[in-house]
């Protein structure tokens, strides 16, 4: 079945209730049992509810993998990965990570005596320096966020395999559309399901994936015995959203790669972040490894102060100032001040995130009108 058919029907039948076509949402927090211990496969909510169990083997299926897992959110989602450590574990991230990732790391999980080395993970050496015998996880991000890096899965997999530890990819900016990590040889997949895949800016939600029985039934266990699911109107909307994932994300990268080579060709502009150009350093990777570059890029001025960036951003009518991305509409962020101001600037100026960066989550709407949004905000 290919991703197009998928999306639409991978793990969905209709209702055989009603025949209704679109899955019901299930809003009900317990289930009458025929006897003590005699029920439907549906117990309690926190622990089964339809809704959910279909959206989870939708999104299994996408990834190409037997298991899914829902959170109420993308963090709760890396969360539930993490309690799979113990005290004494360690786990090597790309340096160029996601605020929210870092800050749960360093400031909740370091206190419990879990170690996070931050390493470049473009560098096959400094990786294999920095295991060891205790280490148990690397984390992946893939494009990197905001840095828009691509790391080589199959080679992390690779090291990884020598010291029997986990490899978990945050597969948000890819979309499970452009990236498959499970088929590269990834033990666990985290999405942040609030962006892409439910793509409509109104839910916020996460998913850990598997192809691993043992990994599925620890996830699994986390999930009921934290509770930190999402509701089923929620699981509803992502299904309605996904529907159209494969043909969101064709006019995101469209429309990407049209304003990212718009931006390299401005003469106010001093750097682009987009694994699409030739020039990019990681560009045959991303060839190799992703369908198509997406619609994240991040950039920076000539003149390289804040005080621009913010000027140029104040400026916008149709990019949206907000935190998040991936949904249909055009939004612009300032890493450093919003979705990454929880890491302290030295450790953000090492993977090359300077206060005047900004980051674009490039919308669906007509380009041409995006691109002259653009311009009309950078000529000041």
């Amino acid at each position: 079945m290919k991703f197009g058919t998928k999306v639409l029907h991978a793990g969905i039948v209709p209702d055989p209730t009603t025949g209704a076509i679109m899955t019901p949402i299930f809003q009900t927090s317990t289930y009458v049992q025929e006897a003590p211990g005699k029920h439907k496969g549906f117990e309690y909510a926190r622990t089964q509810n339809p809704t959910r169990a279909i959206l989870e083997k939708n999104l299994a299926a996408l990834e190409n993998a037997k298991f899914g897992r829902c959170f109420s959110s993308g963090m709760g989602a890396t969360d539930a990965v993490i309690k799979l450590l113990a005290p004494g574990d360690e786990v090597i991230c790309t340096h160029d990570l996601y605020g929210g990732t870092y800050r749960l790391f360093k400031s909740i999980y370091q206190n419990y005596g879990i170690i996070f080395k931050f390493v470049d993970l473009q560098d096959l050496k400094a990786v294999k320096q920095a295991f060891n015998q205790k280490t148990k996880m690397i984390w992946i991000e893939s494009p990197t966020n905001p840095m828009m890096r691509i790391v080589d899965i199959t080679a992390m997999v690779s090291i990884a395999k020598t010291y029997h530890s986990w490899v978990c990819v945050d597969n948000t900016f890819a979309t499970p559309y452009l990236q498959n990590p499970i088929n590269l040889g990834a033990d666990i997949v985290v999405h942040s399901v609030t962006k892409y895949i439910s793509g409509h800016s109104d839910v916020v939600m996460g998913a850990v994936i598997t192809d691993d029985d043992a990994l599925d039934d620890k996830i699994g266990y986390i999930q009921n015995s934290v509770g930190a699911i999402p509701s089923p109107n929620d699981c509803f909307l992502v299904l309605r959203g996904i529907k159209t994932l494969h043909i969101r994300m064709d006019r995101h990268c469209e429309n990407g790669k049209k304003i990212a080579l718009f931006l390299k060709d401005h003469p106010s502009v001093n750097q682009v972040f987009w694994p699409g150009f030739k020039e990019h350093p990681n560009h045959q990777l991303a060839t190799k490894q992703m369908l198509q570059f997406g619609g994240m890029i991040s950039f920076t001025l000539k003149k390289d102060h804040i005080n621009f960036a913010f000027k140029l951003m104040g400026k916008l009518k149709l990019f949206s100032l907000a935190e998040s991305l991936g949904g249909v509409e055009s939004l612009i962020g300032h890493p450093a001040s919003m979705t990454h101001a929880s890491i302290p600037k030295e450790e953000r100026l090492k993977s090359g995130l300077t206060d005047s960066l900004i980051r674009l989550s490039v919308g669906i709407e007509d380009v041409d009108d995006l691109i002259e949004d653009l311009r009309q905000a950078i000529e000041f």
